[in-house]
Protein backbone atom coordinates (compact mmCIF):
# COMPACT_ATOMS: atom_id res chain seq x y z
CA UNK A 1 0.00 0.00 0.00
CA UNK A 2 1.67 3.36 -1.40
CA UNK A 3 0.35 6.51 0.84
CA UNK A 4 1.26 9.98 0.14
CA UNK A 5 0.99 12.64 2.52
CA UNK A 6 1.44 16.18 0.67
CA UNK A 7 1.31 19.71 3.01
CA UNK A 8 2.87 21.10 5.62
CA UNK A 9 3.79 20.66 9.28
CA UNK A 10 0.51 22.73 10.33
CA UNK A 11 -2.04 20.35 9.15
CA UNK A 12 0.05 17.05 8.81
CA UNK A 13 2.59 17.15 11.38
CA UNK A 14 5.79 14.71 10.84
CA UNK A 15 4.78 12.59 13.86
CA UNK A 16 1.25 11.68 12.71
CA UNK A 17 3.18 10.97 9.29
CA UNK A 18 5.22 8.61 11.07
CA UNK A 19 2.46 6.76 13.14
CA UNK A 20 1.38 6.00 9.90
CA UNK A 21 4.77 4.58 7.96
CA UNK A 22 5.31 2.57 11.36
CA UNK A 23 1.36 1.10 11.85
CA UNK A 24 2.20 -1.78 8.83
CA UNK A 25 5.45 -2.83 7.23
CA UNK A 26 3.72 -3.09 3.87
CA UNK A 27 2.24 0.79 4.30
CA UNK A 28 5.25 2.65 1.83
CA UNK A 29 4.62 6.33 3.14
CA UNK A 30 6.17 9.22 1.16
CA UNK A 31 5.65 12.97 1.66
CA UNK A 32 5.60 16.51 -0.81
CA UNK A 33 5.83 19.67 0.77
CA UNK A 34 3.87 21.03 -2.54
CA UNK A 35 2.22 20.25 -5.23
CA UNK A 36 4.54 20.16 -7.76
CA UNK A 37 7.04 17.97 -6.12
CA UNK A 38 3.41 15.20 -5.26
CA UNK A 39 2.80 15.70 -9.41
CA UNK A 40 6.67 14.33 -9.51
CA UNK A 41 6.28 11.66 -7.41
CA UNK A 42 2.65 10.28 -8.78
CA UNK A 43 3.82 10.39 -12.31
CA UNK A 44 7.26 8.33 -11.46
CA UNK A 45 5.18 5.85 -9.36
CA UNK A 46 1.43 4.64 -8.55
CA UNK A 47 0.02 5.62 -5.39
CA UNK A 48 -2.82 3.94 -3.82
CA UNK A 49 -3.73 6.73 -1.10
CA UNK A 50 -3.07 10.41 -1.30
CA UNK A 51 -3.63 12.82 1.90
CA UNK A 52 -3.62 16.10 0.72
CA UNK A 53 -3.83 19.54 2.94
CA UNK A 54 -6.31 22.26 2.73
CA UNK A 55 -3.91 24.81 1.45
CA UNK A 56 -0.55 24.18 -0.58
CA UNK A 57 2.55 27.04 -0.96
CA UNK A 58 1.86 26.41 -5.16
CA UNK A 59 -1.26 25.62 -6.43
CA UNK A 60 -5.35 25.28 -5.46
CA UNK A 61 -5.85 21.96 -3.58
CA UNK A 62 -8.08 21.54 -6.61
CA UNK A 63 -5.82 21.42 -9.28
CA UNK A 64 -3.44 19.02 -7.86
CA UNK A 65 -6.76 16.48 -7.35
CA UNK A 66 -7.27 16.95 -11.12
CA UNK A 67 -3.67 16.12 -12.01
CA UNK A 68 -4.37 13.04 -9.86
CA UNK A 69 -7.52 11.98 -11.51
CA UNK A 70 -5.59 12.16 -15.02
CA UNK A 71 -2.24 10.65 -13.62
CA UNK A 72 -3.31 7.90 -11.71
CA UNK A 73 -7.38 7.58 -11.55
CA UNK A 74 -7.28 4.82 -9.78
CA UNK A 75 -5.46 6.68 -6.90
CA UNK A 76 -7.75 7.04 -3.53
CA UNK A 77 -7.97 11.00 -3.13
CA UNK A 78 -8.19 12.60 0.13
CA UNK A 79 -8.63 15.80 1.00
CA UNK A 80 -8.04 17.46 4.93
CA UNK A 81 -10.46 20.41 5.30
CA UNK A 82 -10.98 22.79 8.35
CA UNK A 83 -14.69 23.82 7.28
CA UNK A 84 -16.68 23.55 4.23
CA UNK A 85 -14.48 22.51 1.13
CA UNK A 86 -15.41 24.35 -1.96
CA UNK A 87 -17.17 22.59 -4.86
CA UNK A 88 -14.53 22.03 -7.06
CA UNK A 89 -12.59 20.06 -4.47
CA UNK A 90 -16.00 17.90 -3.28
CA UNK A 91 -16.31 16.98 -6.89
CA UNK A 92 -12.68 15.43 -6.85
CA UNK A 93 -12.26 13.84 -3.47
CA UNK A 94 -13.37 10.58 -2.70
CA UNK A 95 -12.97 11.30 1.49
CA UNK A 96 -12.52 14.02 3.38
CA UNK A 97 -10.90 14.23 6.44
CA UNK A 98 -11.97 17.34 9.57
CA UNK A 99 -8.91 19.71 10.92
CA UNK A 100 -7.20 18.62 13.01
CA UNK A 101 -6.59 15.04 11.91
CA UNK A 102 -7.07 12.42 14.72
CA UNK A 103 -4.65 9.36 14.61
CA UNK A 104 -7.66 7.20 15.11
CA UNK A 105 -9.63 8.37 12.10
CA UNK A 106 -6.45 8.62 9.87
CA UNK A 107 -5.65 5.12 10.24
CA UNK A 108 -9.28 3.84 10.06
CA UNK A 109 -9.70 6.02 6.39
CA UNK A 110 -6.32 4.89 4.85
CA UNK A 111 -7.10 0.69 6.64
CA UNK A 112 -10.91 0.95 5.04
CA UNK A 113 -9.48 1.75 1.27
CA UNK A 114 -6.82 -1.12 2.14
CA UNK A 115 -9.74 -3.38 3.22
CA UNK A 116 -11.80 -1.91 0.13
CA UNK A 117 -9.43 -3.06 -2.44
CA UNK A 118 -8.40 -6.28 -1.03
CA UNK A 119 -12.30 -6.86 -0.90
CA UNK A 120 -12.37 -5.79 -5.00
CA UNK A 121 -9.97 -6.39 -6.27
CA UNK A 122 -10.61 -4.81 -10.18
CA UNK A 123 -7.68 -2.38 -11.31
CA UNK A 124 -10.27 -1.64 -14.29
CA UNK A 125 -12.92 -0.87 -11.81
CA UNK A 126 -10.63 1.26 -9.65
CA UNK A 127 -8.93 3.27 -12.86
CA UNK A 128 -12.65 3.57 -14.91
CA UNK A 129 -14.39 5.06 -11.64
CA UNK A 130 -11.45 7.44 -10.68
CA UNK A 131 -11.77 8.88 -14.23
CA UNK A 132 -14.62 10.10 -14.02
CA UNK A 133 -15.39 13.81 -13.95
CA UNK A 134 -17.92 14.53 -11.47
CA UNK A 135 -18.43 12.08 -8.97
CA UNK A 136 -21.05 11.92 -6.69
CA UNK A 137 -19.99 13.79 -3.68
CA UNK A 138 -20.13 11.98 -0.31
CA UNK A 139 -22.97 12.94 1.38
CA UNK A 140 -21.59 15.26 4.28
CA UNK A 141 -25.15 15.87 6.12
CA UNK A 142 -25.89 12.32 6.22
CA UNK A 143 -22.09 12.04 7.41
CA UNK A 144 -22.24 14.84 9.98
CA UNK A 145 -25.44 13.30 11.60
CA UNK A 146 -23.96 9.93 11.45
CA UNK A 147 -21.14 11.14 13.81
CA UNK A 148 -23.17 13.37 15.73
CA UNK A 149 -25.12 10.50 16.87
CA UNK A 150 -22.19 8.04 16.92
CA UNK A 151 -20.14 10.27 19.08
CA UNK A 152 -23.01 11.70 21.19
CA UNK A 153 -25.72 8.98 22.23
CA UNK A 154 -27.68 12.09 23.93
CA UNK A 155 -28.36 13.80 21.35
CA UNK A 156 -32.13 14.89 20.85
CA UNK A 157 -34.86 16.15 18.93
CA UNK A 158 -33.56 19.83 18.36
CA UNK A 159 -29.86 18.70 18.03
CA UNK A 160 -30.87 16.45 14.70
CA UNK A 161 -33.13 18.96 13.27
CA UNK A 162 -30.98 22.00 13.91
CA UNK A 163 -28.16 19.76 11.99
CA UNK A 164 -30.28 19.16 9.32
CA UNK A 165 -31.26 22.50 8.49
CA UNK A 166 -27.85 23.17 7.96
CA UNK A 167 -28.64 22.50 4.47
CA UNK A 168 -32.18 23.80 3.27
CA UNK A 169 -31.88 21.51 -0.23
CA UNK A 170 -31.74 18.73 1.85
CA UNK A 171 -34.33 19.55 4.89
CA UNK A 172 -36.90 20.04 2.31
CA UNK A 173 -36.63 17.09 0.63
CA UNK A 174 -36.43 15.55 4.17
CA UNK A 175 -39.53 16.62 4.96
CA UNK A 176 -41.19 16.12 1.47
CA UNK A 177 -39.99 12.04 1.89
CA UNK A 178 -41.62 12.31 5.84
CA UNK A 179 -44.82 13.02 4.41
CA UNK A 180 -45.26 10.02 1.69
CA UNK A 181 -46.79 7.58 2.71
CA UNK A 182 -44.24 4.81 4.21
CA UNK A 183 -43.66 7.13 6.63
CA UNK A 184 -46.52 9.96 7.58
CA UNK A 185 -49.27 7.49 8.04
CA UNK A 186 -51.52 10.24 6.86
CA UNK A 187 -50.35 13.05 9.48
CA UNK A 188 -48.72 16.15 7.90
CA UNK A 189 -45.30 17.04 9.02
CA UNK A 190 -44.37 20.45 9.02
CA UNK A 191 -41.02 20.77 10.87
CA UNK A 192 -37.83 19.04 11.53
CA UNK A 193 -38.04 18.64 15.16
CA UNK A 194 -41.45 16.46 14.79
CA UNK A 195 -40.29 14.56 11.83
CA UNK A 196 -37.39 13.27 14.20
CA UNK A 197 -39.71 12.71 17.33
CA UNK A 198 -42.07 10.75 15.35
CA UNK A 199 -40.14 8.90 13.15
CA UNK A 200 -36.99 8.14 15.20
CA UNK A 201 -33.18 9.08 14.92
CA UNK A 202 -32.65 6.19 12.67
CA UNK A 203 -35.28 6.48 10.26
CA UNK A 204 -34.27 10.32 9.71
CA UNK A 205 -30.84 9.02 9.00
CA UNK A 206 -31.57 7.38 6.37
CA UNK A 207 -34.06 9.85 4.77
CA UNK A 208 -31.22 12.25 4.92
CA UNK A 209 -29.25 9.67 3.21
CA UNK A 210 -31.63 8.91 0.92
CA UNK A 211 -32.39 12.92 0.27
CA UNK A 212 -28.25 13.61 -0.61
CA UNK A 213 -27.65 10.51 -3.02
CA UNK A 214 -30.88 11.16 -5.20
CA UNK A 215 -30.29 14.61 -5.47
CA UNK A 216 -26.75 14.40 -6.92
CA UNK A 217 -26.72 15.60 -10.85
CA UNK A 218 -24.12 13.11 -11.97
CA UNK A 219 -26.72 11.01 -14.30
CA UNK A 220 -29.43 13.33 -15.90
CA UNK A 221 -31.14 10.02 -17.76
CA UNK A 222 -32.59 8.48 -14.91
CA UNK A 223 -36.12 7.61 -13.25
CA UNK A 224 -34.62 9.32 -10.09
CA UNK A 225 -38.15 9.19 -8.35
CA UNK A 226 -38.91 5.77 -8.91
CA UNK A 227 -35.63 5.12 -7.77
CA UNK A 228 -35.81 6.17 -4.55
CA UNK A 229 -39.13 4.88 -4.03
CA UNK A 230 -37.69 1.41 -4.80
CA UNK A 231 -34.82 2.22 -2.68
CA UNK A 232 -37.42 2.98 0.56
CA UNK A 233 -39.68 0.26 -0.24
CA UNK A 234 -35.99 -2.07 0.18
CA UNK A 235 -34.62 -0.30 2.99
CA UNK A 236 -38.20 -0.71 4.95
CA UNK A 237 -37.61 -4.76 4.14
CA UNK A 238 -34.22 -5.09 4.91
CA UNK A 239 -34.89 -3.30 7.88
CA UNK A 240 -37.74 -5.74 8.61
CA UNK A 241 -35.84 -9.05 7.57
CA UNK A 242 -32.66 -8.45 10.40
CA UNK A 243 -32.34 -8.31 14.40
CA UNK A 244 -32.09 -5.12 15.93
CA UNK A 245 -28.25 -5.07 16.18
CA UNK A 246 -28.06 -5.09 12.01
CA UNK A 247 -31.69 -3.71 11.07
CA UNK A 248 -29.80 0.03 10.61
CA UNK A 249 -26.95 -1.26 8.56
CA UNK A 250 -29.42 -3.61 6.56
CA UNK A 251 -31.81 -0.85 5.79
CA UNK A 252 -28.93 1.30 5.07
CA UNK A 253 -27.41 -1.24 2.46
CA UNK A 254 -30.51 -1.59 1.10
CA UNK A 255 -31.16 1.65 0.52
CA UNK A 256 -27.83 2.17 -1.33
CA UNK A 257 -28.25 -0.65 -3.53
CA UNK A 258 -28.24 0.96 -6.89
CA UNK A 259 -26.26 4.34 -6.08
CA UNK A 260 -23.97 2.80 -8.94
CA UNK A 261 -26.42 3.25 -11.43
CA UNK A 262 -25.83 7.37 -10.71
CA UNK A 263 -22.30 6.87 -11.91
CA UNK A 264 -21.76 7.70 -16.00
CA UNK A 265 -20.29 4.55 -18.44
CA UNK A 266 -21.64 1.85 -15.63
CA UNK A 267 -24.01 -0.93 -16.79
CA UNK A 268 -27.10 -1.23 -15.18
CA UNK A 269 -26.92 -5.50 -14.61
CA UNK A 270 -30.78 -5.96 -14.24
CA UNK A 271 -31.33 -3.95 -18.04
CA UNK A 272 -30.67 -6.49 -20.82
CA UNK A 273 -26.82 -6.99 -21.83
CA UNK A 274 -27.01 -6.61 -25.19
CA UNK A 275 -28.57 -3.13 -24.82
CA UNK A 276 -25.61 -1.79 -23.31
CA UNK A 277 -21.77 -1.57 -23.36
CA UNK A 278 -20.81 -5.43 -22.16
CA UNK A 279 -17.24 -4.14 -20.96
CA UNK A 280 -19.06 -1.46 -18.75
CA UNK A 281 -18.08 -2.47 -14.61
CA UNK A 282 -21.94 -3.42 -13.56
CA UNK A 283 -23.60 -0.91 -10.88
CA UNK A 284 -23.56 -3.61 -7.95
CA UNK A 285 -20.02 -3.59 -7.29
CA UNK A 286 -19.57 0.44 -8.94
CA UNK A 287 -21.69 1.18 -6.24
CA UNK A 288 -20.04 -0.82 -3.55
CA UNK A 289 -16.41 0.92 -4.19
CA UNK A 290 -17.57 4.40 -4.52
CA UNK A 291 -19.42 3.89 -1.06
CA UNK A 292 -15.81 2.41 0.31
CA UNK A 293 -14.51 5.77 -0.98
CA UNK A 294 -16.93 7.42 1.00
CA UNK A 295 -15.79 5.72 4.06
CA UNK A 296 -18.96 3.44 4.60
CA UNK A 297 -19.01 0.80 6.91
CA UNK A 298 -17.99 -2.68 5.52
CA UNK A 299 -20.73 -4.89 5.67
CA UNK A 300 -22.91 -2.40 3.92
CA UNK A 301 -20.15 -2.04 0.68
CA UNK A 302 -19.88 -5.81 0.70
CA UNK A 303 -24.01 -6.28 0.72
CA UNK A 304 -24.44 -3.75 -2.19
CA UNK A 305 -21.63 -5.25 -3.98
CA UNK A 306 -22.84 -8.69 -3.65
CA UNK A 307 -26.69 -8.46 -3.63
CA UNK A 308 -27.08 -10.50 -6.72
CA UNK A 309 -25.31 -13.05 -5.57
CA UNK A 310 -25.09 -13.40 -2.14
CA UNK A 311 -22.97 -16.67 -1.96
CA UNK A 312 -20.60 -14.50 -2.89
CA UNK A 313 -20.15 -12.63 0.49
CA UNK A 314 -18.60 -15.92 1.92
CA UNK A 315 -20.95 -15.66 5.10
CA UNK A 316 -22.87 -18.79 6.13
CA UNK A 317 -25.50 -17.33 7.76
CA UNK A 318 -28.35 -15.21 6.19
CA UNK A 319 -26.82 -11.35 7.74
CA UNK A 320 -26.72 -8.25 6.15
CA UNK A 321 -25.72 -9.34 2.23
CA UNK A 322 -28.51 -12.13 2.22
CA UNK A 323 -31.62 -9.22 3.61
CA UNK A 324 -30.51 -6.57 0.94
CA UNK A 325 -30.34 -9.35 -1.46
CA UNK A 326 -34.11 -10.34 -0.94
CA UNK A 327 -35.34 -6.57 -0.01
CA UNK A 328 -33.96 -5.54 -3.47
CA UNK A 329 -35.19 -8.26 -5.63
CA UNK A 330 -38.78 -7.76 -3.83
CA UNK A 331 -38.44 -3.93 -4.58
CA UNK A 332 -37.65 -4.72 -7.92
CA UNK A 333 -40.20 -7.70 -8.76
CA UNK A 334 -37.06 -10.01 -9.49
CA UNK A 335 -35.93 -13.52 -8.81
CA UNK A 336 -34.90 -14.09 -5.35
CA UNK A 337 -31.78 -16.90 -4.93
CA UNK A 338 -34.49 -19.90 -2.91
CA UNK A 339 -31.30 -21.92 -3.34
CA UNK A 340 -29.55 -19.49 -0.62
CA UNK A 341 -32.29 -18.97 1.49
CA UNK A 342 -32.66 -22.59 2.13
CA UNK A 343 -28.96 -23.15 2.71
CA UNK A 344 -29.00 -20.02 5.43
CA UNK A 345 -32.22 -21.86 6.59
CA UNK A 346 -34.45 -18.54 6.09
CA UNK A 347 -36.56 -20.21 3.25
CA UNK A 348 -40.17 -20.61 5.71
CA UNK A 349 -39.77 -16.36 6.13
CA UNK A 350 -40.11 -15.67 2.33
CA UNK A 351 -43.85 -15.27 2.18
CA UNK A 352 -44.45 -12.99 4.28
CA UNK A 353 -41.73 -11.13 3.44
CA UNK A 354 -43.37 -11.00 0.04
CA UNK A 355 -46.78 -10.28 1.77
CA UNK A 356 -44.99 -7.43 3.33
CA UNK A 357 -43.64 -6.07 0.70
CA UNK A 358 -47.32 -5.86 -1.24
CA UNK A 359 -48.62 -4.37 1.93
CA UNK A 360 -45.95 -1.49 1.89
CA UNK A 361 -46.63 -1.09 -2.40
CA UNK A 362 -50.55 -1.00 -1.23
CA UNK A 363 -49.79 1.81 1.22
CA UNK A 364 -47.62 3.96 -0.89
CA UNK A 365 -50.56 3.76 -4.04
CA UNK A 366 -52.78 4.52 -1.72
CA UNK A 367 -53.74 8.43 -1.19
CA UNK A 368 -53.49 10.32 1.82
CA UNK A 369 -55.50 10.86 4.36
Amino acid sequence: MRILFVGGEDSLPSDLVSLVSDMDDSWQVQRAADGMAATALITDAPQDVVVVAPTLPDMPVATLLGQIRTLRPETSRIAVFGGQPPARVLSLAHRFLPLPVGEAQLLEAIGSLEELRELLDNPDLRERIGKIEKLPSPPQTYLALAHALESDEDSNANDVAQLIAGDPAIAAKVLQLCNSAYFSAGRTITDLRSAVTRLGMATMRDLVLASEVFASPARSDLDRPAMQQRALLASQLARRMLPDSSAELGATAALLADIGLLLPGVRDERAPIETQLADAPGHTEAGAYLLGLWGLPMPIIEAVAFQRDPVRAGTRSFWITGAVHVATALAAGEAIREDYLQHTGVLDKLAGWRAHAERLRGVEEAPAA
